[in-house]
C-alpha cells in the first residue's frame, strides 16, 4: 500500500498517542509525514504560547525515517511507536540545549541524553523539541508568571491566562496540539496544575518510579518526571516505558510500571474518599460547579464516595522547607557566584539566597515530620481505594496578576473543616501517584479534579481515570480555533 503524499489531516494533532500509533499502523500516513506536520506546528505556534524553548526537527525527521522503516517490516515497538512528543527544558538531550529555563544556564549543552529520553527513544517515540518552564522549576518561589527565559507561558483556551508552572510549555504544548504527549516534573504541583489550567490529562508517578538520571534536580527526595496528554490510557502507556530501576539515581524504587487496569477490582467495589467541605468557600460559582460535575461524573461510575479527610499536619511549612533548603543546596554555585541574580523573579532570587540559610534542625524536623505524614496518610489509605478532590480550586489566574493574589481569590473565606485541600502538598511530601482529569469549564477556562492514591497503585486511579474518560468527554474539548 502506498503512503499518503497529501499532509495528515488536522485531527490529527488532537488524536490521542494511541490513536496516532494505529493510524501509523495503519498507514493512513508515514511517521516522517505525520512528524514533519508536527514540527511545523511546533515551530510555528510553539512561540505564540511562550512554549518552545528549542526545536529538535533534524533528529525527529532522522528517527521519523527509522520508524517508517520498521514499519515496513511491521516491526512494532509499542503504542507509542512513531509518536512525536517533546519534554519539558530540565530533561538532558545530548546536542541540545538545556536552559533550565533559567538565564544563568541558558549555554549549557548536555553531552548524553537523560535516561527518560533514552527510554522513549526505544519505544519509538520521535522528541520533536524542548518545552518552556519557570525558571529552575520554581525553586525558592516566584510570584509572577514571566519568570521563565521564554516569557510567561501563555493558555491556548485564553493567552491572556497562564498555563501554569513550573511544567508552562509542556500544558500548552499538549493542549495547542503542538506534540502528541510531553513529559513534565513535579515536586509541589508542577505537573498537575498546568494538565488543570490547560485540560489535559496529567500522571504524577509514585517517587521513585522514573528515573531522573539526567533531569535537573530541585528536591531530591521530592522530585518526580510524569506525562502530560490527551487520556489516562496515554499516560499509563507513557510510565510503562519511562518507569524501571536506575543504579544512577540515588531515589530509584528499582520497579517497574505496567499498564493493566483490567486486573483492578470492580469499580463498584472501590471506595473514594471525598471531603464536601472543599468547596464551601470557592466563591466562584462556575468553578464550584464544573468540580462538583466532575465528582457526579466519578460517583455515577458505581463507586463508593467516603467521607473522609486528611490527617492535621502543617503540610505547606513541611514542603516548604524541604523544597526550600534541598533546592538552596542544589543552586548553591549560581547563589555564591551571583549568577543567581539573572533569574527574572525577584522574590525567587530572595527566596533561593533565603533558603541557603535554613538550618539543619529546621531540614531536620521537616524530615521528621514528614515520615509521620507518610504514616498517617498509609493509614488513611486502609479503608479506601484512593482520594479525590480538585486539582487546583481556580481556573488559570491572568499573566499579570501575582500568582498569591489567585491563591486568596479562591479561597476568600475560611473553611469549617481541613477538608482534602492541602493534598497536593500531601501527595508530593508521602511520594503518592496522582492523576489529573478535566471536568468541566468555567468562564470557558478548564477545571480538573485529581485522583490520589497509595504509592505504586498506578493502575488503580488509571483504570478509574480510563473509564471517567469513556464516558465524558471534556478531555477532548479543544481551544476554539484550533
Amino acid at each position: 500500500m502506498s503512503m499518503a503524499k497529501k499532509p495528515p489531516p488536522n485531527d490529527v494533532f488532537f488524536a490521542s498517542a494511541v490513536e496516532l500509533n494505529q493510524r501509523l499502523r495503519a498507514k493512513e500516513f508515514s511517521a516522517a509525514e505525520l512528524t514533519k506536520a508536527f514540527c511545523d506546528r511546533l515551530e510555528k505556534s510553539g512561540p505564540a504560547y511562550n512554549a518552545l524553548a528549542h526545536s529538535l526537527r533534524k533528529s525527529a525527521l532522522a528517527k521519523a525515517k527509522q520508524v517508517d522503516r520498521d514499519l515496513k517490516v511491521d516491526r512494532q515497538r509499542g503504542p507509542l511507536h512513531g509518536v512525536p512528543f517533546a519534554a519539558k527544558d530540565l530533561l538532558d538531550v545530548a546536542g541540545a540545549p538545556c536552559t533550565w529555563g533559567a538565564k544563568p544556564m541558558a549555554g549549557r549543552i548536555p553531552k548524553e541524553d537523560a535516561r527518560i529520553i533514552k527510554k522513549l527513544d526505544s519505544a519509538g517515540a520521535i522528541i520533536t523539541g524542548k518545552l518552556s518552564m519557570v525558571e529552575l522549576a520554581g525553586g525558592g518561589g516566584y510570584r509572577f508568571p514571566a519568570a521563565s527565559l521564554q516569557g510567561p507561558g501563555l493558555n491556548p483556551w485564553d493567552k491572556t491566562r497562564w498555563s501554569g508552572g513550573s511544567s508552562s510549555g509542556p500544558g500548552s504544548a499538549v493542549a495547542a496540539g503542538l506534540v502528541g504527549f510531553a513529559i513534565g516534573s513535579e515536586t509541589w504541583g508542577s505537573i498537575l496544575t498546568p494538565a488543570a489550567y490547560c485540560g489535559v490529562t496529567g500522571l504524577r508517578p509514585t517517587y521513585g518510579y522514573v528515573s531522573r538520571n539526567g533531569a535537573m534536580a530541585l528536591s531530591w527526595t521530592m522530585d518526580k518526571i510524569g506525562p502530560m496528554a490527551r487520556t489516562a490510557e496515554d499516560c499509563g502507556h507513557i510510565l510503562q516505558v519511562i518507569s524501571g530501576g536506575d543504579a544512577e539515581d540515588p531515589g530509584s524504587a528499582g520497579k517497574s510500571f505496567y499498564l493493566a487496569p483490567q486486573f483492578q477490582k470492580p469499580l463498584s467495589e472501590m471506595r473514594i474518599g471525598f471531603a464536601p467541605s472543599d468547596l464551601d468557600a470557592v466563591t466562584d460559582e462556575g468553578v464550584r460547579k464544573a468540580i462538583q460535575g466532575g465528582l457526579d461524573a466519578l460517583r455515577s461510575l458505581g463507586v463508593k464516595m467516603v467521607e473522609t479527610e486528611l490527617p492535621t499536619f502543617p503540610y505547606g511549612t513541611v514542603a516548604g522547607t524541604i523544597i526550600g533548603a534541598e533546592g538552596a543546596s542544589v543552586f548553591e554555585p549560581l547563589i555564591i557566584n551571583g549568577q543567581i541574580d539573572q533569574l527574572a523573579d525577584q522574590r525567587q532570587i530572595f527566596g533561593l539566597k533565603a533558603a541557603l540559610e535554613i538550618p539543619a534542625k529546621d531540614y531536620l524536623k521537616a524530615m521528621r515530620i514528614r515520615s509521620l505524614i507518610q504514616l498517617e496518610l498509609g493509614k488513611l489509605f486502609d479503608d479506601i481505594d484512593m482520594l479525590v478532590t480538585a486539582s487546583r480550586f481556580g481556573v488559570a489566574t491572568p499573566i499579570d496578576e501575582p500568582l498569591d493574589r489567585q491563591t486568596a481569590a479562591a479561597y476568600p473565606g475560611t473553611p469549617t473543616k481541613r477538608g482534602l485541600r492541602d493534598l497536593g502538598a500531601a501527595g508530593n511530601l508521602a511520594g503518592l501517584p496522582a492523576l489529573s482529569l478535566p471536568c468541566g469549564f468555567a468562564s470557558g477556562l478548564p477545571v480538573a479534579i485529581q485522583l490520589v492514591s497509595r504509592p505504586f497503585t498506578e493502575n488503580t486511579i488509571l483504570a478509574v481515570g480510563m473509564e471517567f474518560q469513556k464516558r465524558t468527554d471534556w478531555h477532548r474539548r479543544r481551544p476554539q480555533g484550533l
